[in-house]
């Protein structure tokens, strides 16, 4: 076996997940994290004396782990998530990097932030509610943004004496609602965030459940994809030309590999202009290496000259046919409803161009999972389907295929706000299929 070989196997079982957790307004997701990095060790001592500090002036004895995520000011007052909290934190089998996203249905768009680039999304009910609408909506976005690997977390069963008739009916009525919208993989664990029960620690009042707990799980979650079964995609981001006596001809285009593996001797297009050339060097932090895989950064030296700048991609295997004529799933993430006719940038990878919205499809009823035709805009958290025209060709993936060259953000023109989060190709009449409540069975199907 090749070092390259070698060095590719090692970066493939590097254990790093990306989770996001989300549910409705006090189920205790801040708790819950900070139980999570509280019994994992996770927390420092300074950290931790702060919290404590903070829960005795508000009289509370025990610590309030909720505090170590909710950091802003107005989260502490209100005793709610507002933004994102982004939460790095280490065991000995797994790095972890976490988002906690707002539970309120205004803040529904932080959750798409947060969800955007996790691989597992822990979705929290509380046991004395069951499976609400904002769990069938942030249920809805995991689904819509691909997320492979989902965890429902029936919190407070301490509220309900840990009975475990109430968290088969939840977990049964979920798992039959994620199926609908085509996640497969769906774990249940019932927990008392609160109490620390089936957190990191086993819980002693519920014995009847024999699965692991939530950080077992998270820490033995399949993570990644092997980078080689995916097309490789490079979109440039510099172009180097140091044009030094030492190196007079040297040319090379610097980048994020976004997906994939890039070998020396690779046949490759260049899009959007449709060159074919062959990889004729790559180097990695300043040695030449033979292969290369996502998500390094490298610099790719090609057999040909050919008039390449940023934005432009460079693709091996079978490469997307560039286009003008986008049609795309997006959220609407801005106080500014997009409407058709609006003029914006679209940004994809690392290229940004002109584009005209010509046409809002649909606005999705994210309580039933409709499609509203008729939709004159998009307003904040708003889930539609919008047909774009580019002034330049761009090389988009289907969203469904690669998650990194199918995504895009609108962008505004007069001040550079993000409007917008787009998801190519993607089709919410494909990707989720409008679920019915069966009143015979009462199943989702």
């Amino acid at each position: 076996m090749s070092s390259n070989s070698v060095e590719l196997d090692a970066l493939t079982a590097t254990s790093l997940l990306r989770f996001a957790t989300a549910g409705s307004v006090d189920d205790g997701k801040s708790t819950l994290v900070g139980r999570l990095l509280h019994d994992s060790k996770s927390v420092l001592a300074d950290q931790l004396e702060a919290v404590e500090h903070a829960s005795r002036k508000r009289g509370q004895e025990a610590p309030d782990l909720a505090l170590l995520t909710d950091g802003l000011r107005a989260e502490r007052e209100q005793g709610i998530t507002i933004d994102v909290a982004y939460r790095y934190f280490a065991t000995p089998r797994r790095r972890f990097i976490l988002a906690d996203t707002p539970g309120h249905v205004q803040y529904t768009r932080n959750m798409v932030t947060g969800a955007s680039t996790a691989e597992l999304a822990v979705v929290l009910v509380d046991a004395r509610n069951g499976v609400v609408e904002q769990t069938r909506r942030h249920a809805a976005v995991a689904a819509l943004l691909r997320v492979p690997h989902v965890v429902l977390a029936v919190n407070k069963m301490d509220l309900v004496d840990y009975a475990e008739p109430v968290f088969a009916a939840i977990a049964e009525e979920f798992t039959a609602y994620a199926a609908s919208l085509g996640v497969r993989d769906v774990i249940s664990v019932p927990i008392s965030a609160l109490a620390g029960d089936n957190v990191v620690e086993p819980s002693a009042h519920m014995d009847w459940y024999g699965g692991p707990t939530l950080l077992e799980h998270l820490e033995t979650v399949p993570v990644g994809s092997d980078p080689s079964l995916e097309p490789a995609r490079f979109p440039v981001q510099y172009v180097i030309r140091p044009q030094s006596a030492e190196l007079p001809d040297y040319r090379g285009y610097a980048g994020q590999l976004a997906s994939g593996v890039l070998r020396r001797g690779d046949a490759v297009t260049v899009l959007p202009s449709g060159h074919t050339t062959t990889v004729a060097g790559i180097d990695v932090l300043g040695t030449e290496t033979d292969i290369a895989w996502a998500p390094q950064s490298i610099t790719v030296r090609l057999a040909e000259d050919i008039d390449i700048s940023r934005g432009d991609l460079i693709a091996a295997g079978k490469a997307p046919q560039p286009t003008k004529d986008v049609e795309a799933t997006v959220c609407h993430l801005n106080e500014r409803p997009l409407r058709a006719g609006d003029k914006v940038l679209l940004k994809h990878t690392t290229r940004t161009v002109r584009a005209l919205v010509k046409e809002i499809s649909y606005r999705i009823d994210i309580d039933t999972l409709e499609p509203r035709t008729g939709a004159q805009e998009l307003n904040v958290n708003d889930i539609g389907r919008v047909v774009l025209r580019t002034a330049e060709p761009l090389a988009l993936d289907a969203y469904a295929d690669n998650r990194r060259t199918g995504s895009f953000l609108l962008i505004d023109p007069a001040d550079g706000t993000t409007l917008t989060a787009g998801m190519a190709g993607e089709s919410f009449d494909g990707a989720l299929a409008a679920p019915t409540l069966d009143d015979e069975e009462g199943a989702w199907v």
